[in-house]
């Protein structure tokens, strides 16, 4: 039976193999080689997670993880980026459990920890051709908005913004 949870630092070597796993599988067709390796380097090392799990607030609400025993088979975490706006940062799975409704109860989490914070809207970013998270948010009430340049590099693909109400 998977459980989510607030992530504790005996979590982040977990959250650090689910997210850097769980983001090659899903750009490894997206983005080149160097580009994943370099986002992986920046965002899913041990430093900087433990910090993101030691260290939550409205802005960063800290990681949420799906754990089968004490094994982490999925993390996600996001924030509030207005009074009543919260943003899903980041959700991935081990590539090995898609499909098991995983996701699903990660975001649940992340959703009614900014419901409890006053969202009433929730917006995330999916990069365009991500035919893994399309399908999964649309399916889960995010109604695309907007196409935007990539935040961390103009020249990448193109991210789509999606909003739902919660």
């Amino acid at each position: 039976m998977i459980e989510v949870v607030r992530a504790r630092p005996e979590h982040v070597e977990g959250i650090v193999s689910v997210c850097s796993d769980g983001y090659r599988a899903t750009y490894v067709d997206l983005h080149t080689q160097e580009y994943i390796e370099k986002v992986i380097s920046d965002f899913y090392n041990d430093e900087r997670v433990l910090k993101e799990v030691e260290n939550s607030s409205k802005d960063w609400g800290g990681y949420f993880v799906a754990l089968d025993g004490d094994q982490v088979v999925g993390a996600a975490g996001g924030g509030m980026t207005g009074d009543e706006t919260g943003e899903l940062f980041v959700i991935y799975l081990d590539p090995t459990r898609r499909n098991e409704g995983i996701g699903s109860l990660l975001l649940g989490a992340v959703t009614d920890q900014q419901k409890d914070w006053g969202a009433t809207t929730q917006w995330v970013s999916v990069v365009k051709e991500n035919q893994k998270g399309i399908p999964f948010y649309e399916a889960r009430g995010f109604i695309f908005q907007s196409e935007q340049d990539n935040w961390l590099d103009a020249k990448a693909t193109k991210t789509l913004r999606y909003k739902r109400e919660i």
